[in-house]
């Protein structure tokens, strides 16, 4: 009887060490720092104070959006460990808050930190110490660099890339407009202006005047004024929500009523329109690649019910309404799905292998037809927009969706 119970271990331990080689998968488990067979930790920073603060809700939907995943069992059976902290929108609390993310709490990556000059103020402390920045909450071209910058990704598509559909959109509307630009003197304006003088080419001459304002300044009231001063017939406002609402109020208050184009960050319904007035705010344009919240259109959506839901059992206390909330929960969506395809190699290395290996994935709030695409050679996940106008209580799209290749 010893025997046969013998034979029958050595079978067992032969038909296990068999399956094992011929799925490395089930042989051998990967972690580097911050991960472990039960749990992933994740970093995140958040301007929760300071001038940009409006942008707050990314990070607080992000973190109920992992709630839910680990009440659902987790990725392949680990729990998310969600550690976020506020920078107040300033590069140098950046620096201290990714340290201490990274050296203290021992993350395995910082997943959809907000800002362009906060962001670029971590991104050689990142590539140096080999940790993944990954789906930075900015538009900035600079994410997209996987030669010189292999551990940082982008998400959203580029500043560059909006403004030339802007550019295009007004050369074949108002080919003989006069453009006021308004922008933040930072990265994130800089490179907008940037593609919208790239995307007018020998037309440039249209932009009448170019103002810019800092983030430290209370209200940008003075700005637009010398914008209509300038006779400015159009007027694209380069601004963060806080900033996009004052402009909104001041043109109204002023008299002024250019054509209104304002930039995609500041396109919330709930965060910049809603606040600004929604009597003053009609007829602005704008262009996206998430559904709108405030949108009937979509209640009958599979994934906007599955957006509502979640916020019914996480997040009841969220503004539907706010772009940020269903900017979050697709940024959360994708990381998650790059974790799923890590399975049980959960080392940095593999962490940015899946993240440029993404296939035409589809979170549950962008708009139908826009996917998630990424390669070894193309750190730019989503490179599509739809331009849209503001009527009623929504924003109403219109035209075909445009991908940035075709503005260019």
């Amino acid at each position: 009887m010893t025997a046969v119970r013998f034979q029958v271990a050595a079978l067992l331990a032969a038909f296990a060490l068999c399956t094992a080689m011929s799925n490395p998968a089930l042989a051998q488990k990967k972690y580097d720092s911050g991960a472990t067979d039960t749990e992933i930790r994740i970093g995140n920073i958040m301007p929760y104070s300071g001038p940009a603060s409006a942008y707050a809700v990314i990070g607080q939907t992000e973190d109920a959006y992992f709630n839910k995943v680990n009440a659902e069992g987790g990725i392949n059976g680990r729990k998310v460990k969600f550690i976020s902290y506020d920078d107040a929108y300033s590069p140098p609390k950046t620096v201290e808050q990714a340290r201490k993310l990274v050296e203290s709490d021992g993350v395995l990556l910082i997943f959809g930190s907000l800002g362009t000059s906060t962001n670029g103020a971590i991104r050689k402390y990142m590539n140096e110490k080999k940790v993944p920045q990954l789906f930075v909450a900015s538009g900035a071209s600079k994410w997209n660099d996987p030669k010189q910058y292999p551990w940082t990704m982008g998400w959203q598509p580029s500043y560059t890339s909006e403004a030339k559909i802007y550019a295009k959109y007004i050369m074949k509307e108002r080919p003989d407009a006069k453009i006021g630009v308004l922008y933040q003197n930072d990265d994130f304006g800089k490179d907008y202006l940037k593609g919208l003088r790239d995307g007018l080419g020998t037309k440039a001459s249209m932009i009448v005047l170019e103002e810019g304002y800092d983030t430290s300044e209370p209200a940008i009231d003075e700005h637009v004024v010398k914008l209509k001063a300038a006779g400015a017939d159009v007027f694209i406002s380069i601004t963060t929500p806080k900033f996009a609402a004052q402009a909104i109020k001041k043109a109204a208050e002023i008299n002024w009523h250019p054509i209104h184009i304002i930039s995609n960050v500041s396109a919330s319904v709930g965060g910049v329109i809603e606040p600004a007035g929604f009597e003053i705010s009609q007829g602005i344009l704008s262009a996206s690649y998430i559904k709108d919240g405030s949108d009937p259109q979509w209640n009958t959506d599979d994934g906007m019910k599955k957006f509502y839901n979640f916020l019914a059992k996480y997040a009841p206390k969220a503004n539907k309404l706010d772009a940020g909330v269903l900017f979050g929960y697709a940024a959360a969506q994708t990381m998650v799905k790059v974790l799923q395809m890590c399975g049980d190699d959960l080392t940095r290395d593999n962490i940015m292998k899946q993240a440029a290996s993404l296939k035409d994935f589809e979170p549950d709030t962008l708009l139908p037809g826009i996917k998630i695409n990424t390669a070894p050679d193309n750190f730019a996940p989503i490179e599509q927009l739809q331009m849209m106008r503001f009527k009623g209580k929504k924003w109403e799209l219109f035209g075909d969706i445009i991908s940035s290749e075709l503005s260019h």
